[in-house]
């Protein structure tokens, strides 16, 4: 597999796109500077691509496998998992008091983009725990921080999510898994939970299962659900283990990719769990677990493309088949065919505006933790949140599909190693809420009634193409204008079709998100466009003028379809009306 850590890439993002500077020596993060930052982002990769990165390929093919009630993780992987919580790598952007390093969430993101890259299989245990660390800071007791999250933070534990259910996926309402009370604040927790990311593993001392469950007496729906959290093994007042919880896993499933990542059927038996929030109170508190759980999905989006665009481009320099147009060579390199190098170079920018947009949603999060307009920020980084999910997973599948066929006939074999980019990739449009989800949240409740966040959003692209650009811009300007006055009217037209016509607005729902994204993703290349040209005589000339050329790459090539966007979303709902599609 070849996976180099994009660190030149990042930094520019963090620097010259988002501006991460804003965050160095402030009242949240006291400690953070630009030598800490690089420091971090320096070990992170060499973490990324020493240590993850070489058990990528022999995770897929080893896989996972249950004995018993244990799981046997892929050969290397333990080791791993001890170098990375030994690391400090779980505790990242966690609070301080409990052993976290307090950093922002961009520099946590920005690690978490390259241990993607290097082995998404793996990383996904992390990613799990991460989100258990941030519910259980946000809705546990007092005596549940100072308990779970110290051992969280450390990497001695490991979390778990349990949502889904044979006969309850993305539907939560229709959940049975059932709690009885003990009659002294403790829980009994019995059913089968499906789908269960690392939910059984040798790697932690103990697994702290967050787990939706249903009172006794608990309202039907939604608003009947409730948190509860349930260690593998008991755990009393000072922390120490006790006895094997009624909680095991009972199977695995045998999955497209993501194979040395094992996903686990878990059983309930009267197992012994604490409430975490109030009663009928859970779907909040999953909440922050799960939009915690979508940013990370949207960096795995990036990671993932970036490892896949690397795999092809590496390919691609050393294939060598026909004449170049280019050079007149014979026999020359596949990547000197403008269909090849066009094919990499919308790989890349799509990577980059991924990158760009996941980075953004994390920024707005860090800026709520400054006190920064507040409310403005958190409105930013809700309505972010589902493009940075959907948008940045469906550009991976494209790009890791994209390897595949770059490839050729070799692409389509397991031992050139792109297959397992494209096999891995597909899981992200999927989990977490499907994209489609994404797009039915985005437009349902992100949107809100007014679409002051989309108009905030809007006035501050409209703020940097009026800011004295260089005039070599002035084409692309009128480009992100033209999509950017697509995105506007698209934008109003389903504000005003939200109470008339919700089935035109849901049949748009998911056109409307990537063309969010696709606008917002220009926005930020030419951001970076800029600054690379601003930067031109005292950098990188090579490098800063790719910055500008994958910026016209991508207006051309995805920017260019704002217009046909905007049709589709007001062609409505009448096409698929009385639709049958009758087999015979």
């Amino acid at each position: 597999m070849t996976y180099r850590p994009s660190l030149k890439d990042i930094t520019f993002c963090l620097d010259h796109v988002i501006g991460m500077s804003a965050s160095y020596n402030s009242p949240a993060f006291p400690d953070f500077d630009s030598g800490l930052r690089d420091a971090v982002l320096d070990a992170a990769g060499q973490l990324a691509g020493d240590v993850l990165a070489p058990l990528n390929r022999a995770g897929d093919l080893a896989g996972t496998r249950l004995e018993g009630d244990q799981v046997v993780v892929a050969p290397g992987f333990l080791d791993a998992i001890k170098t990375y919580a030994e690391g400090g790598w779980y505790g990242l952007a966690a609070d301080p008091a409990y052993g976290g390093q307090g950093l922002p969430k961009m520099l946590e993101q920005a690690c978490f983009d390259m241990f993607h890259g290097a082995n998404m299989a793996f990383t996904l245990l992390p990613t799990l725990s991460q989100g258990a660390i941030e519910a259980i800071h946000a809705h546990g007791t007092q005596a549940q921080k100072d308990l779970f999250l110290p051992k969280l933070i450390a990497g001695e534990w490991s979390g778990t999510m349990n949502l889904t259910e044979p006969g309850a996926g993305s539907d939560l309402a229709a959940l049975t898994t059932r709690a009885e009370t003990n009659g002294d604040g403790t829980f009994r927790i019995t059913g089968q939970k499906i789908f269960i990311t690392w939910g059984e593993h040798e790697g932690a001392e103990n697994i702290v299962h967050l787990v939706l469950a249903r009172l006794p007496d608990a309202p039907k729906g939604t608003r009947g659900i409730s948190l509860f959290l349930c260690p593998k093994f008991l755990v009393d007042t000072e922390g120490s283990l006790g006895g094997r919880n009624t909680v095991k896993c009972v199977g695995l499933e045998h999955k497209l990719g993501i194979h040395a990542s094992p996903t686990c059927v878990m059983s309930f038996e009267a197992a012994q769990a604490e409430l975490i929030g109030p009663p009928n109170g859970g779907l909040a508190a999953m909440f922050t677990m799960m939009n915690a759980a979508r940013l990370a999905v949207g960096f795995e989006g990036v990671g993932l493309a970036d490892a896949a665009w690397q795999k092809a481009q590496t390919y691609a320099l050393e294939r060598r088949q026909g004449k170049s147009l280019i050079t007149g060579q014979d026999y020359a390199p596949i990547y000197d065919h403008p269909d090849v190098r066009l094919m990499l170079a919308v790989m890349k920018a799509k990577v980059e505006a991924a990158r760009a947009i996941c980075m953004l949603t994390a920024s707005a999060i860090d800026a709520v933790k400054r006190g920064e307009d507040v409310e403005r920020y958190k409105r930013r980084e809700d309505f972010l949140v589902p493009i940075a999910k959907a948008w940045s997973t469906d550009r991976a599948v494209e790009v890791a599909s994209a390897g595949v066929q770059l490839h050729g006939g070799m692409g389509f074999i397991e031992e050139t190693g792109a297959a397992q980019y494209y096999r891995d990739a597909r899981i992200a449009p999927i989990y977490e809420g499907t994209n489609g989800i994404q797009a039915a949240d985005l437009v349902g409740r992100k949107l809100g009634h007014d679409g002051t966040a989309v108009k905030e959003l809007a006035d501050d692209i409209k703020v940097f193409m009026n800011s004295n650009l260089p005039t070599d811009f002035k084409v692309d300007c009128e480009v992100l204008e033209a999509a950017l006055t697509a995105f506007s009217a698209a934008t109003d037209h389903l504000l005003a079709q939200k109470a008339s016509a919700p089935l035109d607005v849901a049949a748009a729902a998911t056109t409307y998100l990537t063309l969010c994204g696709d606008v917002i993703g220009g926005w930020l290349l030419l951001k970076g466009a800029v600054a690379a040209h601003n930067q031109m005589e005292t950098g990188d000339t090579a490098w800063l003028t790719d910055r500008i050329k994958l910026m016209r790459v991508f207006f051309a090539q995805v920017l260019s379809h704002a217009s046909a966007h905007l049709a589709a979303i007001k062609s409505g709902y009448g096409a698929l009306d009385d639709l049958t599609l009758n087999l015979d």
